[in-house]
């Protein structure tokens, strides 16, 4: 696919521009939050250990996104995209006020920064499960990579100005941008429109405690049984369907994969704020993670051009290129070299997590895309905080570069990994995958 492909999507289809233009307007407020929150604990306490804890309470509302899927799959997408957006909005405020009273402490950051990031358990798998609905199966890499354009490209613009405002002003400032963004945000995702599922229903082939839970949600009377006790029931078997689809797919063991690489992850992102210290402050910061971002950008850009290679063996090769290039940048003395190795050792990245939902968005049925995204999310994040609080703690006592390095041997782990099961290094290019069955 080429850049032609992605322009004349954008054209032809007008929810797709929609969606797109949202998320990069709240992308670019909360790539600005992400620096501005993580270099503010970090500036108030000059602890790894707290940046450890706020990774920790930021990336713990991730494991629970499996609970969203059902709430997603039941309720209006466009109405979950404004609301959390517009309550977003008045969240990050709580910042600016804090400090304008006298009141800003590392507590208060620390306390505003895991409902954000709650709110965005709903954001994520809304915005994946939404664009099968919009495109055509043939259009889905190139929707999933104009996703990941905007979400890759803004970080990449917004996290090295990020870092520059801070320093020429405040941390604090910076909350002012991120609730405006979000209020804009808010007003491109009300004007979609958004069809209903493929067979036009919601609920064809649900239970028959889900078939209550529909009458109850139309305006319907359940005259066998109470209300409150079908819409339990309703929702407890969403969120079976999700996980048990994840449970019996080719998912899981890729989910183990996820689970290593995302735990040595999340302690690289608690200990970046002091490696980046110790090479020049908030402009470092905001350069080496504007480096990972662009990285990233440029292997969704270009994810189409693999999606013809066996999806396991090309798995495996970006995996190593990867690790290795991490390595390297970790090594490199100068802050221009770790900055441009770091770049090349994302790309592959950017690649395998666009031709991986593509894959899940084209077998996955579109009645249970919200809860199997959202299973996926959840399930694969589950030690990114725990890696945080580890990570952050040990920065301390080992210092902030053997950890950052750590993130390496993460990524080759997932090469050895793959290689070492036939079930994932055997598969075909996704376009050949028939089933998701392990």
């Amino acid at each position: 696919m080429n850049f032609d492909v992605r322009d004349s999507l954008l054209v032809r289809n007008a929810n797709v521009r929609r969606l797109i233009l949202g998320r990069l307007v709240t992308n670019a407020g909360d790539s600005v939050y992400a620096i501005a929150a993580m270099w503010l604990v970090y500036d108030l306490t000059g602890s790894s250990a707290y940046t450890g804890l706020a990774g920790f309470l930021t990336m713990a509302p991730q494991a629970m996104q499996v609970l969203a899927g059902p709430l997603v799959d039941r309720w209006s997408i466009r109405r979950i995209l404004v609301g959390t957006q517009l309550t977003q909005a008045v969240l990050v405020l709580v910042i600016p006020l804090a400090d304008f009273l006298g009141h800003l402490s590392v507590w208060v950051v620390l306390t505003v920064m895991p409902l954000v990031s709650l709110l965005n358990q709903l954001v994520y798998p809304a915005q994946s499960a939404v664009v099968p609905r919009l495109v055509d199966d043939d259009d889905l890499v190139a929707a999933n990579s104009l996703l990941s354009l905007s979400y890759q490209g803004v970080d990449l613009a917004f996290n090295a100005v990020a870092g520059v405002l801070i320093a020429a002003t405040s941390a604090v400032t910076l909350y002012l941008v991120d609730s405006v963004s979000f209020a804009i945000a808010a007003g491109l995702f009300v004007r979609l429109s958004i069809p209903s599922t493929a067979d036009g229903t919601v609920g064809e082939n649900r239970n028959e405690a889900e078939a209550a839970v529909d009458a109850v949600s139309d305006g319907g009377t359940d005259e066998s049984a109470g209300d409150d006790e079908a819409v339990q029931t309703g929702y407890v078997s969403d969120l079976q369907a999700g996980l048990g689809f994840v449970r019996g797919s080719i998912l899981l063991p890729l989910l183990v994969s996820g689970l290593v690489v995302n735990g040595v992850l999340g302690g690289v992102w608690a200990t970046m704020p002091a490696f980046a210290d110790a090479r020049g402050g908030p402009e470092a910061y905001g350069f080496l993670m504007a480096a990972i971002a662009g990285g990233m950008l440029v292997g969704a850009v270009g994810a189409s051009t693999f999606d013809h290679l066996p999806f396991g063996s090309l798995t495996i090769g970006l995996f190593v290129f990867s690790g290795v290039g991490w390595l390297v940048a970790i090594a490199v003395p100068s802050l221009a070299g770790t900055v441009a190795f770091l770049a090349l050792a994302t790309v592959p990245l950017g690649i395998s997590n666009v031709l991986s939902v593509a894959m899940i968005q084209s077998l996955v049925p579109e009645s249970l895309l919200g809860r199997v995204m959202a299973t996926v999310g959840s399930l694969s994040t589950l030690m990114m905080p725990v890696g945080s609080a580890l990570g952050g703690f040990l920065g301390d006592y080992v210092g902030s570069t053997s950890v950052v390095a750590a993130g390496g041997v993460g990524l080759l782990f997932v090469a050895v990994y793959v290689v070492a099961l036939p079930t994932l290094r055997r598969l075909p290019p996704i376009g050949d995958i028939e089933t998701l069955s392990a």
